[in-house]
């Protein structure tokens, strides 16, 4: 691994990414995305008694999918990093039991996707071992529940609230062993985030909170790397949905970064149809947002030849519910994964 200015790595090994998953709830089976994810649940209840073993539940479907995708048994799996939302990261920390592997947890609320990808990419390039599993899950009724209002509560939100998705997604990181070298999606490299505070204390505006860890992370990711954006298929944040997507594009123009040079979007945004299913209000947000976005629809993109170079922004907001009530503003910070199919890298 060689460290490219102050926030980069570059992964010299460029290890491949095996084989992933994306499991998701119903209305996220009702979205744009359907056919990209390789399991829907038609309920949120996912047969269980509780929403939080509901997610457990997505959580270890997505994983036990990511395995036989990637054509390995669990027993070859030597590390799992993963996190949630929920206090104390259960979602994963119960899944990893199940697991039965050497376990990192880590939250970076909705950045956690990113964050996870680029720390199992770390271990498998430093020679740390063959596979690790990177993964995050998130469920609407969970998250409601802890951070905001139960849902049965029926509480009316303002035009800037994101509507937390029901997913979970994984991704088995592999040691490149150079066979397939045309067909395998290659983690490159990684820009890890700093934490960026405005003050807003508003838990239903995430977009315009995390917006400028976003775009603070995409110029020290061109600065470290001296590439541009044209390198770049696709550049997607995750997820500032439609308030914080406009939001970073203009700080990103102040900062003279010219995106217009390549395709920015946001998974927020691509995971539902705003026109259509009108009660996710700004778009999609939570930790499985991101994840199921890249490692169902992009990762598939890539393996069909329709994107060669993909960046993905995971932003997250590192609020709990004791700091929103205590009067805390709302830190936030966004992780950058750069994913290449096949090439020689940067």
């Amino acid at each position: 691994m060689e460290q490219l200015g102050s926030q980069t790595w570059k992964f010299t090994t460029r290890p491949v990414i095996l084989g992933s998953s994306a499991v998701v709830g119903p209305e996220e089976g009702e979205g744009p995305l359907a056919s990209d994810f390789d399991f829907i649940y038609d309920s949120l209840e996912m047969g269980e008694k509780t929403w939080e073993k509901a997610e457990r539940a997505l959580f270890e479907k997505a994983s036990k999918l990511a395995l036989m995708n990637a054509a390995i048994e669990q027993e070859q799996l030597e590390f799992f990093v993963g996190g949630d939302l929920m206090n104390q990261i259960i979602s994963s920390s119960f899944a990893a039991r199940k697991l039965g592997v050497p376990y990192l947890g880590v939250f970076g609320a909705c950045s956690t996707s990113m964050e996870s990808l680029a720390i199992a990419s770390m271990i498998i390039d430093s020679g740390g071992g063959k596979y690790a599993l990177a993964g995050t899950s998130s469920h609407n009724c969970t998250v409601e529940k802890q951070f905001r209002y139960p849902t049965e509560y029926g509480s009316q939100k303002p035009p800037t609230a994101q509507y937390t998705i029901t997913g979970s997604g994984c991704a088995v990181v592999a040691r490149n062993d150079g066979t397939a070298p045309g067909t395998q999606v290659h983690v490159v490299s990684a820009t890890i985030g700093r934490i960026m505070d405005l003050g807003l204390t508003d838990p239903f505006n995430m977009g315009t909170a995390m917006a400028p860890a976003a775009a603070d992370t995409i110029t020290a990711h061109f600065r470290d790397t001296g590439l541009t954006p044209g390198h770049y298929d696709l550049i997607v944040t995750g997820d500032l949905a439609s308030v914080g997507l406009p939001i970073a594009k203009e700080l990103l123009a102040e900062e003279g970064i010219p995106m217009e040079q390549t395709t920015f979007d946001d998974c927020g945004l691509l995971i539902f149809n705003l026109d259509k299913q009108k009660y996710v209000i700004a778009g999609g947000s939570g930790c499985g947002c991101s994840a199921v976005v890249t490692y169902g629809h992009i990762l598939k993109r890539m393996r069909k030849g329709e994107l060669k170079r993909v960046l993905v922004v995971a932003t997250g907001a590192l609020l709990s519910p004791l700091s929103y009530q205590q009067g805390e503003s709302i830190p936030c910070v966004a992780h950058a994964v750069a994913l290449e199919i096949g090439g020689e890298g940067q």
